[in-house]
């Protein structure tokens, strides 16, 4: 019998997913609340750890023709003069040790890619999953705004940081997922999820702009990833889209935001004004920008589980992280490879499958996901004795190396380590 398999969600980590397994052979309905498959305009390094994977999927091509190869992926500067403190080379170096370059894309490109990966059916539209309940032995029973319902052999829930299916899994009675609370809407301040875990504030938030290549300053189109770091500051950018456009994220002070949403808008003079002072270069570019979106970072703890019986979650549902290791996307994709495998491997008992899956996955995103937390304190460093000696050991480092278990590591060959 093959499985029938039910993703909720149509994001980059629901179809990675869905492509994986439609490989492996299996059935799968993707289920998007949304009316359309679009990403909100923005950029994401694609790192070697996708790459290889979205080789696998046939999407280099296509990675290769929207996204931008980086030559050097890490230059750190300082705010007020632009010295560079530290430049990490990637490029040939990049290819050598992992067998991929590193790529900067724009995120509707590579949910194009995986779009098109994922093949046939295309993902259920409009259907925002409400309830997960497990009412007999027909399967896992979805229910869904409208009112309708879908009922499959394993639910997978790519639904993002509001996950419906996560908080059936954890909020559910013992021995199978159960009612969740009221789901959040979009973009909605964060309410306490039924299991007790409650996102906290970091008391940052995030500006992101998109700026076309013909207004952003030279400086801003090399194939370079660029930080500033500053006192409580920082602030990233890159080229996408082939070129055409500069991605600018920038990270300060939340003060009184408290929405977490991609789609929400912010005033482009307050972020204007959160750089006032710093390196012309880094104020050139924010000041090319004619509108910004901007969201509150939430801190979360590693869940305790992610898994009940027939019924798991990938993606940000699983493992959201804060974005300063670039790895949110990329973890994503490794969620699908290996969901895919453990499922092909043990279809007659697929909790068991998904239990394999979680073991195998848990511990890599739990390092990525506190490491990438971490960061924060450290680009945010006020100037002082603890900023100099943050910037004196820039000096010592190799991240192409340092980071070597999480660009080398392949999520379809054999055990996945935990260091």
């Amino acid at each position: 019998m093959t499985l029938r398999i039910a993703v909720v969600g149509g994001g980059i980590g629901g179809l990675a997913a869905a492509s994986f397994l439609r490989r492996a052979g299996m059935d799968v309905t993707v289920y998007e609340q949304a009316a359309g498959i679009a990403e909100i305009g923005a950029g994401l390094v694609v790192p070697p750890n996708a790459v290889r994977l979205v080789r696998r999927l046939g999407g280099i091509g296509r990675l290769r023709d929207v996204a931008v190869p980086l030559e050097v992926g890490w230059e750190f500067r300082r705010w007020e003069d632009g010295r560079v403190l530290f430049a990490q080379r990637l490029g040939a170096d990049c290819e050598r040790l992992f067998g991929e370059q590193c790529y900067t894309a724009h995120r509707a490109d590579l949910l194009d890619i995986l779009l098109q990966a994922a093949g046939e059916p295309a993902p259920r539209l409009g259907a925002r999953c409400v309830a997960v309940r497990r009412p007999r032995p027909g399967g896992v029973e979805l229910s869904f705004a409208d009112s309708s319902t879908a009922t499959a052999d394993v639910v997978i829930g790519a639904d993002g940081t509001h996950s419906v299916v996560r908080d059936a899994i954890l909020g559910g009675e013992p021995g199978g997922p159960g009612e969740p609370g009221t789901p959040g809407e979009p973009g909605a301040p964060a309410q306490g999820p039924p299991w007790g875990g409650a996102p906290r504030f970091s008391g940052v938030c995030a500006f992101r702009c998109l700026v076309p290549a013909d207004r952003a300053p030279g400086f801003a189109l090399r194939p370079v990833q660029t930080l500033w770091l500053g006192p409580d500051h920082h602030a990233v950018h890159y080229p996408i889209s082939g070129g055409r456009y500069v991605n600018l994220v920038a990270f300060a002070p939340a003060r009184d935001w408290r929405v977490e949403s991609w789609t929400a808008e912010g005033r482009i003079e307050d972020l204007r004004a959160e750089f006032t002072g710093w390196d012309p270069r880094i104020t050139r570019l924010i000041e090319a920008a004619d509108r910004t979106g901007r969201w509150a970072l939430l801190d979360r703890d590693p869940l305790p589980r992610w898994t009940d019986g027939p019924v798991t979650v990938a993606g940000d549902a699983a493992h959201p992280m804060f974005p300063f290791l670039a790895q949110g996307a990329a973890q994503a994709i490794e969620d699908g490879a290996v969901l895919a495998r453990c499922l092909a491997e043990q279809p007659a008992d697929p909790a068991a499958a998904l239990l394999r899956y979680e073991a195998l996955r848990k511990a890599r995103t739990t390092r990525v996901q506190l490491l990438s937390h971490a960061r924060l304190r450290a680009n945010h460093l006020p100037d002082g004795p603890e900023q100099r000696a943050r910037d004196a050991a820039f000096a010592e480092q190799d991240p192409l190396t340092h980071n070597a278990w999480i660009y080398g590591h392949d999520p379809e060959q054999g055990p996945e380590p935990s260091r």
